[in-house]
């Protein structure tokens, strides 16, 4: 029956019994006594509101073992065929190094840990996006760069948005002047997002000279997509005497070669760190990077990574202060970017650590020595080489008299195992990269109808490629500016040092693999092993975006399969997992609803409601797809305020275009008015965003789609199982009712929709979807139904547990949350002067991530267990919560100065206790609280990090770690 064990069915119950931490029936049992229900369907349908919940099971196939599951997505993977891309057009073929593969990507010490908002625990993973930065500012000849972006094309979109707010001396009905040399797809993406903001996009041949119309920005390609290296100074110069600003989207491996875009003038540059080292994976996930000139720091979106102090005064890392943070700013934001590619940033930066500088020119330069090889042979055999400037990109008129010349050699090289660009009627385009082998230059040479018996050239008549790469002439502008001379990129160029630099940063951090994460809203579950198996197979790896459809086959059919999945569990009709964040999932919903209102002839709807109580990204989300936000109150209880919200429609309801409602609330509790808010909206012609964040606790118990909302968008890094990745990758598909299928977005480039590209490529991050995929399919529905039940009952016993010691802010029918609790400290903080900062940072000594602090409700902190983790662990976490509670009240009766006791104090390090010691408790009450295991216990390496400092903190790139933080 749904909600059992399903003990008749032993081969669905292997996984989702690994999977769920309360797996035997004694703990549920003991967990809801504490409760006072006798089961879990008994707890579901006390919690969840009856208009909503469903006790028919979804329809999905019966859950299967690991071994099966792997069978059958070795049977997808088969039907893929890994053909040698050199399509090019922004994603390359490249080594990634086996210790990076190995100790980063398949470690869950970095792909289980969450975004850095608590340094003390996040060193090692701050430091390593550090190195990126560093790489990326380096590289790009710019003062600051972000710990990265979601892609290419996303990039380049908010590129386009910093240079329209920071131009604040154009007119509003300035244009964007875009290369027409520029990435498709990242024009796709452009033009997506300008529409949204009503920007006019004029796409412009830089080779002419500048139009006269008036332009806030310009942004151009570099090296082009057609591998052309323009001169960039002039164009910048002369957009610059209009008052333009000027972003350079420009390829990191050929800037070791190429002068940097802000020696040349550029004021930003943006990008991918593909290349370095991070697999194409059918269009990812990548690291996108963004880096700016002086001046514009504060208007750079995403995460950076600073410099800052500890409070024994010792050098420590941390986010550094971001005034478009959209949790705070929300509607004001500047940017809805709620996840970095934190994971494959760490891979990219440590690609760069483990090659060095020079290490990266030996790279390029082999490149351009392999395209330069390519060239002539094509030239040899009568073809034309367009452009006489390149890096790695080739654009090949083809010699023939059958008028087809293009598609044939096309067809020949991909019988023979090539994938080449097909540009026109005349022209491929060959893009070579770092896996690129004499070998294949000699198969180039025999579809060209020549033969290479080695690299020839004026200069070096027959030597193979290596002694070739010394002589050949390389591209320019030549690069005269040094870059990565930081320590770091020098003390890591073995395999012995690099292994030790990668453990040494991991140990410093805490992350799923040492214990609890209990973050609410944020959902840190069982990332499986299994689930994470077909991540690294080349079948899914290795395939380009925009391979020909025959070749990946297997890969599509498997994310359509996963789209169909998420249908049914959610009740929607249709989903697309193209958004590669939750953020570009909200603004592709969005987009859609306002789709859908132009399309009915009410373009004049462009109001959306959105309660107090929803996600900080929804306001900026709705910013960013050009609606206007009216906020609508919540009431005592964490509700939506149904007479707030009727006056709001009243006001509202001729230009209404939809209400985004968070489900459960960001506050802990199921709405129990929800299905009358869908109702009131829809009756006054609005549609209803359920934010689906909170969707772990839904699954099985209740579908959106069928309770009223008609578009949501979800988090496959949260009840779907992807790792959060320290703050990336992410995955946020949207899901819509059937009246708005037609707007989701665009699957091909140039197609007819009206939504265009959200992401860079037509699947997103396609290369981690086979997790979410996995998990589903190993949990089958009653597994799913299960894991939301037991994520239920682990937040209620909780919420329980510790309401003796801790208010819970918000509760809902018969006194119960939903699948995270709030815990009020306000009026604790009033009576001992003990922040929820300072129980946060205990309770790093106790061996744990603090929760969400003061999010949504500030000074309270937000539990969420999820159910994953075990009686035994649940338990260590109330039994060191009730602890903390016991010295604040130590605190409270004087029995430790407000000032210096184990909270303020905290965290401990190992150092701070073998120093003098002078406090009023003892060192093993700083560092072996109760229920903490001397042998098990994770030790901090900075003391507790100074906030105010690290406020001013804006990366730039110095010689030595030891400069930048004199700079701040």
């Amino acid at each position: 029956m749904p909600g059992s064990q399903n003990t008749n069915n032993l081969v669905s119950a292997v996984f989702s019994d690994r999977h769920i931490g309360v797996a035997s029936q004694p703990h549920i049992h003991h967990m809801l006594s504490v409760l006072g229900f006798g089961s879990l369907d008994e707890l579901s349908i006390a919690a969840l509101p009856k208009s909503i919940y469903m006790s028919q099971p979804l329809s999905l196939q019966a859950a299967v073992s690991e071994e099966a599951m792997l069978a059958e997505l070795r049977v997808l993977a088969a039907k893929n065929t890994v053909n040698k891309s050199y399509i090019g057009q922004g994603y390359y073929g490249t080594h990634t190094p086996g210790v990076i593969q190995r100790n980063v990507l398949e470690s869950p010490a970095w792909y289980t840990a969450y975004t850095p908002y608590q340094p003390e625990i996040s060193q090692g993973r701050l430091e390593a996006l550090l190195n990126f930065q560093t790489v990326v500012a380096d590289l790009t000849g710019m003062v600051t760069a972000n710990a990265s972006m979601l892609d290419e094309g996303t990039a380049a979109a908010e590129a386009v948005a910093l240079m329209r707010r920071s131009n604040r001396g154009a007119s509003d009905d300035a244009v964007l002047l875009v290369d027409a040399d520029v990435f498709p797809q990242t024009l796709a993406v452009i033009n997506t997002r300008a529409k949204a903001m009503g920007i006019p996009v004029r796409v412009h041949d830089f080779e002419n000279e500048l139009p006269d119309v008036e332009f806030f920005g310009v942004l151009v390609q570099y090296p082009g997509d057609s591998g052309m290296i323009r001169e960039l100074g002039p164009v910048i110069a002369a957009a610059h005497e209009k008052k333009a600003l000027v972003a350079v989207a420009a390829d990191l491996l050929a800037l070791t070669l190429l002068e940097s875009p802000g020696e040349l003038g550029a004021d930003l540059a943006v990008g991918s760190s593909q290349r370095f080292g991070v697999p194409m994976g059918f269009g990812g996930p990548h690291a996108g990077y963004m880096a700016v000139r002086k001046g514009l720091e504060r208007a750079l979106p995403g995460r950076l990574v600073g410099v800052s102090k500890d409070a024994a005064g010792n050098q420590a890392y941390r986010l550094a202060l971001q005034t478009r943070e959209q949790h705070i700013r929300r509607e004001k934001a500047t940017s809805n970017i709620c996840t970095a590619q934190v994971l494959l940033a760490v891979m990219a930066g440590m690609y760069a650590v483990y090659h060095g500088p020079e290490g990266l020119k030996r790279i390029a330069t082999r490149v351009h020595a392999m395209a330069v090889a390519v060239a002539e042979t094509a030239t040899a055999a009568g073809h034309t080489v367009v452009h006489a400037n390149y890096f790695d990109t080739l654009k090949i008129r083809i010699a023939s008299v059958s008028g087809h010349a293009a598609a044939e050699l096309v067809a020949a090289a991909h019988a023979a195992g090539y994938l080449l660009r097909q540009v026109d009627h005349d022209h491929v385009q060959i893009a070579v990269d770092e896996t690129t082998t004499e070998a294949d230059v000699a198969g180039f040479a025999t579809l060209f109808g020549t033969e290479f018996t080695g690299a020839q050239s004026p200069s070096a008549q027959g030597p193979k490629i290596a002694q070739f790469a010394e002589d050949v002439l390389l591209p320019t502008p030549h690069r005269a500016t040094g870059f990565m001379s930081n320590e770091v990129f020098h003390a890591h160029n073995s395999e012995t040092q690099m292994l030790r630099y990668l453990r040494k940063l991991s140990d410093a951090d805490y992350a799923l693999d040492r214990g609890m994460i209990p973050l609410g809203s944020c959902t840190m579950k069982l990332n499986a092993t299994a689930e994470m198996a077909a991540v690294t197979w080349p079948e899914f790896s290795n395939l380009h975006p925009f391979a020909p459809a025959a070749d990946t086959v297997g890969i599509v059919e498997m994310a359509t399969q996963l789209e169909s999945w998420l249908a049914e569990i959610t009740g929607y009709d249709a989903v697309s997992v193209q958004p590669n964040a939750g953020s570009q999932g909200e603004f592709a919903g969005l987009m859609a609803i306002r789709a859908f209102h132009v399309e009915n002839g009410n373009p004049h709807r462009d109001i959306v409601l959105i309660p107090a109580s929803a996600h900080g990204t929804n306001a900026a989300s709705a910013v960013m797809a050009g609606l206007k936000v009216v906020p609508v109150a919540t009431d005592g209880f964490g509700n939506v305020d149904i007479d707030d919200l009727k006056a709001q429609i009243h006001v509202h309801e001729n230009n209404l275009a939809a209400i985004m409602v968070t489900y459960p609330s960001t506050h802990g509790v199921f709405e129990t008015e929800i299905s009358n808010i869908c109702a009131m909206i829809h009756d006054a012609g609005g549609q209803v965003y359920v934010d689906g964040a909170n969707l772990n606790a839904l699954v099985g118990l209740a579908q959106p789609g069928k309770f009223g909302a008609d578009v949501s968008h979800l988090n496959l890094h949260k009840t779907f199982c992807i790792p959060h990745g320290g703050g990336g990758p992410g995955v946020g598909p949207v899901a819509v009712g059937a009246h708005l299928a037609k707007h989701l977005p665009a699957r091909e480039l140039g197609a007819d929709t009206t939504v265009g590209l959200v992401s860079s490529a037509p699947y997103g991050s396609a290369s981690i979807l086979p997790i979410s995929w996995a998990y589903i399919r190993m949990m089958g529905p009653d597994g799913l139904r299960l894991a939301t039940q037991t994520a239920i009952l682990s937040a209620n016993y909780i919420a329980r547990r510790l309401s003796e010691h801790y208010p819970v802010l918000y509760t809902g029918a018969n006194d119960l949350v939903a699948h995270e609790c709030i815990l009020d400290l306000r009026g604790i903080t009033a009576d001992s002067g003990v922040s929820v900062d300072d129980v946060a940072k205990r309770l790093i000594d106790y061996g744990f991530h603090a929760p969400t602090m003061s999010f949504p409700v500030p000074g309270t902190l937000m539990v969420e267990p999820t159910e994953s983790e075990d009686l035994a662990e649940i338990d260590r976490f109330i039994n060191a919560m009730i602890s903390i509670r016991q010295e604040i009240a130590a605190v409270q009766d004087g029995q430790w100065p407000a000032a210096d006791n184990p909270l303020v104090n905290a965290p401990h390090t190992a150092q701070s206790i073998a120093q003098e010691w002078e406090h009023p408790y003892s060192r093993e009450t700083a560092v072996f609280p109760a229920g903490v295991d001397p042998r098990a216990k994770y030790w901090p390496v900075v003391r507790r990090i100074d906030q105010a400092y690290g406020d001013r903190n804006l990366v730039c790139s110095c010689p030595s770690i030891e400069e930048l933080a004199e700079v701040f």
